[in-house]
């Protein structure tokens, strides 16, 4: 195999790897991909392999050779921690580094939580004391982690939090001696003010004065818990360019802003401490462990930090996620979106604006734009209910069950009810059915079997759904839905649909910004599959770079826009 184009991600993996890999993609960012691993000859311990790309890393990127190794040797030298991912060993080819870590068995935290709604205090409490138990140990060991986002919060196989990515870690303490830190990074939304207003006089992404690190972690553990709470992030960054953080900034943390109104009051108050514009005044560790909110009693939280109840709490998770079909969708998103063929990107107006849109700065993020075009399809699927018989991702064989396939697509709002009942038993048994319940709750035979977290609430994203409306109809709608929520796309040919048609799959390369003005990447994958030989539709939505509940926020818009054609229970 030749070498991939520069700054594209396909080049040949490393063939001499002390692993065996198992899994296509599970996970991207600007210039690496991680995939599941096993040693050789052993199916477990399944671990997780971060391969970066270092031609493109070093070509068209900001990446150096020094950075990479620096990533390296801090996650390393993190060692073992309960809330933090364990680095197991490194290595590299001419054209990759790889990194072995642990695996999140779990998943993504916050795809795990709906936009706009948060977690509730109980839950927003234990993971907010583990991730401060994760920046704690961090900061002991002289290390700062500088990228506390959402992207970067996963879980484990009973759903506590773990730590992730140290691509932008510094060591800001070393022999009992501090130094600041210079680098301009972070996302916008949880990149503490310091770092955003400081004068860059000699380069762009080079402060004259440098910063506190791990005072910059703080102010960013603050938004991902302000984030927990109401399931929004209280502004688009820390200047005076966003509304929200200009009044809060003249209120002294008492603003009117509708969501800070949905706090209760001592999270509120922990928040102003964290929250500090001032570094010298922002709560210490010990501060924020010896608040009256953070030390309060929490069924969810063991004695040892750990999660007290995995099936309750996983319970509780996929209950609260809900898409209320009465609800029009909001338009938040703004970019460009590509089908499977080559084509241009599409400019569009930016004439419609969300509430969080303000003048974004340009500043240098810590997930510089992908080359989502160069990139093929090529993340892992979803196991289905793979178990069970009468599921396959074949086509209809005969002319009978083609009939039948085509005769579900008539009916408007399909719903499970109306199908066979070997089939209603197998879908009930699908956790992102639940989401489009409009009766809250989830069902007895989820819990009754679960043993941990993940046997309720999976590691796979919920962003999917079935329907049993042929390919002609639903890419149009879809596409249509990317239009009305200002996200162009491509037409699609009626000989591009019947060949889609005819292998089974289709996939729209989707770019665009969120509603705060960053970058959101990733495919909607339309895939046909077999249920007691009638044919459906599987349609995900594949995250592979961005905020998770703002792709979260996308999924639940388009959802809206066609929700006539998503199976539903009922």
């Amino acid at each position: 195999m030749s070498p991939a184009p520069p700054g594209s991600q396909v080049a040949p993996l490393p063939t001499n790897l002390p692993f065996r890999l198992v899994s296509k993609t599970i996970g991207q960012g600007a210039y690496a991909s991680i995939r599941k691993a096993v040693p050789h000859n052993a199916p477990k311990p399944i671990i997780a392999i971060k391969f970066i790309n270092k031609d493109h890393a070093f070509r068209t990127g900001r990446l150096t050779a020094k950075q990479i190794n620096m990533e390296i040797i801090l996650h390393k030298h993190l060692g073992k921690h309960a809330h933090v991912i364990h680095c197991l060993g490194s290595g590299e080819d001419a054209l990759w580094t790889w990194i072995a870590m642990e695996l999140a068995e779990g998943g993504d935290l916050f795809d795990k939580i709906e936009a706009d709604a948060g977690v509730g205090e109980d839950i927003a409490h234990l993971y907010f004391t583990q991730l401060v138990s994760a920046v704690g140990y961090m900061h002991s060991k002289g290390v700062a982690h500088r990228d506390i986002k959402p992207e970067n919060v996963l879980l484990s196989a009973e759903g506590d939090l773990k730590l992730s990515d140290f691509g932008l870690a510094a060591l800001f303490k070393k022999d009992g001696q501090l130094r600041l830190c210079n680098t301009v990074c972070g996302s916008p939304p949880y990149i503490a003010p310091e770092i955003v207003i400081g004068r860059r006089s000699k380069r762009a992404d080079v402060l004259d004065v440098g910063y506190a690190a791990n005072i910059c972690d703080i102010w960013s553990c603050g938004v991902v818990l302000f984030v927990l709470v109401v399931g929004n992030t209280p502004w688009d960054e820390p200047t005076t360019r966003s509304e929200e953080f200009k009044e809060y900034v003249q209120t002294g943390g008492h603003t009117t802003d509708e969501l800070w109104a949905q706090l209760p009051a001592e999270i509120a108050s922990l928040l102003r401490g964290m929250l500090k514009v001032d570094p010298k005044e922002r709560f210490t560790l010990d501060e924020i462990r010896t608040h009256p909110w953070f030390t309060r009693k929490n069924s969810y939280l063991s004695p040892n930090g750990r999660n007290a109840n995995p099936i309750g709490l996983a319970t509780q998770m996929l209950s609260q996620l809900r898409i209320d079909f009465s609800r029009p969708p909001t338009q938040s998103q703004r970019g460009f979106s590509q089908g499977e063929e080559d084509g241009d990107a599409m400019d569009i107006d930016d004439s419609s604006c969300p509430r969080r849109s303000s003048a974004i700065n340009l500043l240098c993020s810590t997930q510089p734009e992908t080359p989502i075009a160069d990139t093929p399809f090529d993340w892992e699927r979803p196991p289905r209910l793979a178990s069970h018989d009468g599921i396959s991702a074949s086509q209809p064989t005969t002319g009978q069950q083609q009939l039948a396939y085509r005769t579900a697509t008539t009916a408007s709002t399909p719903f499970i009810s109306q199908l066979p009942s070997s089939t209603q038993d197998m879908l009930s048994q699908d956790p992102s059915m639940t989401q489009f319940s409009q009766t809250p709750g989830v069902p007895l035979t989820f819990t009754q079997a679960a043993r941990k977290f993940a046997d309720v609430l999976p590691s796979y994203s919920m962003a999917r759904f079935i329907s049993p409306h042929a390919l002609d109809l639903l890419l149009p709608m879809l596409l249509e839905a990317l239009h009305r929520l200002g996200v162009p796309a491509p037409s699609f040919t009626e000989p591009q649909i019947a060949k889609a048609e005819s292998t089974g799959s289709v996939s729209i390369r989707v770019k665009m910004a969120d509603g705060r003005r960053q970058g959101l990447n990733g495919h909607i994958v339309v895939e046909k599959a077999m249920y007691d030989g009638v044919g459906y539709n599987e349609v995900r939505f594949v995250k592979a770079s961005g905020d998770p509940l703002e792709w979260r926020r996308f999924f639940k818009n388009v959802v809206l826009c066609i929700g006539d054609v998503v199976l539903r229970p009922g």
